[in-house]
């Protein structure tokens, strides 16, 4: 690939506070994202053009479809699972019921169908006072890693030896050894530098040629990085600045899906960019994989 500019359309103007959490599920042909702030879950549908609100009655950081039917969240209060029919939320565990200042935020299902999500602080970003768990698909809840400040984007190489991860006040992608048999983690190391001007390093999506896709909040961008040498391959530029999470979708799984936030923004930033919140597509060379669903 080489290093190719996109653009992004709005499909969605949503006006998110915290738009975030974008995962594509190929059996609705469809997009499920989560309004962090407002404690809803969406589900877009591109063919129809219409979108589904769930309200869960809490924060809820991130979506992920379950193999058994409905929905599982990593919400303020711990991992939970939500039915779709009756909007039940239940929490299946909160590993931080000790610490009612934090809260989870992005997440997603490894190749195994554990489902991984980390935590932050909502008073200062800049604590180190999160984690990154895991729950596995017997319902226990594992903690990987301590010391992390606003834990975002996760994703699985295809030969399922590598997790690609990211601490977003480290300004950096990070790459760990992974053991699909057992979900451990281990020998950590920078792979992608972002630099300051480009943005901070949010969610994360990654394509069949095992390339990073990474939003950049504050950066109006997608960035797409070669986790082998750290270079930039491609960049999608978005008229709205906090961007927040990128998914692939459609029926090739080409279509690169970005939600994007209104919160922070001042009432002139907000002026300048009317669609701010808003969900948004571009269509790229590179093609995604299927998300993988919780197994428990």
């Amino acid at each position: 690939m080489s290093d190719r500019e996109y653009n992004a359309e709005l499909i969605l103007d949503a006006r998110a506070t915290l738009g975030e959490g974008a995962l594509w599920d190929v059996d609705r042909h469809a997009l499920w994202w989560v309004d962090i702030e407002q404690g809803q879950v969406h589900c877009f549908d591109p063919d129809s053009n219409t979108n589904q609100t769930y309200d869960v009655g809490q924060r809820v950081g991130t979506v992920v479809t379950r193999a058994s039917g409905g929905l599982m969240l990593a919400v303020e209060n711990g991992f939970a699972s939500f039915d779709l029919e009756t909007s039940a939320l239940q929490i299946v565990g909160d590993p931080e019921s000790d610490q009612p200042g934090n809260r989870f935020n992005d997440g997603k299902c490894d190749p195994a169908g554990r489902f991984w999500a980390g935590t932050m602080s909502m008073g200062d970003a800049r604590a180190a006072d999160g984690a990154l768990y895991c729950l596995n698909t017997a319902g226990q809840i594992q903690k990987h890693l301590d010391g992390v400040r606003v834990s975002n984007g996760l994703v699985w190489t295809a030969d399922r030896s590598t997790m690609y991860y990211i601490d977003s006040r480290t300004r950096r992608v990070d790459a760990f050894d992974y053991e699909n048999g057992t979900g451990q983690i281990t020998n950590r190391r920078p792979v992608v530098e972002v630099e300051p001007e480009l943005g901070g390093p949010d969610g994360m999506a990654i394509d069949t040629d095992d390339n990073v896709w990474v939003a950049l909040f504050r950066g109006s961008a997608v960035a797409c990085f070669d986790p082998r040498n750290g270079k930039q391959l491609a960049r999608i530029g978005l008229p709205a600045s906090r961007v927040t999470s990128c998914a692939f979708g459609g029926p090739n799984l080409q279509d690169l899906y970005i939600t994007t936030a209104r919160i922070g923004l001042s009432e002139d930033e907000q002026r300048a960019q009317p669609h701010a919140g808003g969900v948004f597509c571009a269509r790229v060379e590179a093609r995604g994989v299927p998300n993988f669903a919780y197994g428990g």
